[in-house]
């Protein structure tokens, strides 16, 4: 499938729900794509990219920055504590913020810098045992410890567990994004972004279907 092609489908996705044209963000997710992959999908003009790990973000971007201007790089997977400072340098946005050890080392490191990337607080609306994020049932508790820490939460993120109807799950997100005032719901990915779209999602990330297969060395 064509980046055409997707951003075609995610405007009939906001036009169908209602919703301004170009309120949908497409986060094209290079991870594990071969640069020539990469540098096909910005030749196209796509400029918002996503990475699942800092150190590969690092060995790619600062050089695709150097040959294409307006790139805007988000972080979907994981941190760790001790990666925080290079993915604040790095990125415009981290979509993994999940425990308070993360959310007071990113405070201390805004202060620093006097700068923050954009945060999307992730959510484990599955209950997942062994899946990163904030229980639903803690996560109003931890968006009010973030914001008194003057971090910049632009909004939630969440992963719907694989045997389940996703929907279900970002309808979930929206409900805690809206009755704590946030508007940026991260949510949606290759086989099901537009009904996220339908329930409000703000960045859907979409990899395979735009890059095809990921290439795994």
């Amino acid at each position: 499938m064509s980046l055409n092609e997707i951003t075609t489908r995610i405007t009939a996705a906001e036009v169908a729900a209602g919703r301004a044209a170009g309120s949908v963000s497409l986060i094209a997710v290079s991870k594990v794509q071969p640069n020539e992959r990469v540098k096909s999908v910005l030749d196209q003009g796509q400029r918002v990219f996503g990475e699942n790990r800092i150190q590969e973000a690092a060995g790619k971007w600062p050089e695709f920055r150097t040959q294409y201007d307006g790139i805007e790089l988000h972080l979907i997977g994981p941190l760790q504590t001790n990666k925080a400072r290079q993915a604040m340098e790095l990125c415009d946005a981290i979509h993994s913020l999940d425990r308070p050890k993360l959310a007071n080392t990113l405070a201390r490191l805004a202060q620093e810098r006097g700068a923050c990337p954009d945060l999307f607080i992730q959510v484990n609306t599955g209950e997942e045992p062994q899946k990163a994020g904030i229980l639903p049932a803690e996560s109003d508790k931890f968006i009010k410890e973030c914001q008194s820490l003057d971090l910049s939460i632009r909004g939630l993120m969440c992963i719907p567990p694989v045997e389940e109807e996703p929907s279900l799950h970002f309808a979930l997100l929206a409900k805690i994004a809206k009755r704590n005032g946030l508007d940026g719901l991260s949510m949606g990915m290759s086989s099901d972004f537009e009904s996220a779209i339908a329930l409000g999602a703000t960045h859907v990330r979409v990899g395979s279907a735009i890059f095809g297969e990921r290439v795994v060395s």
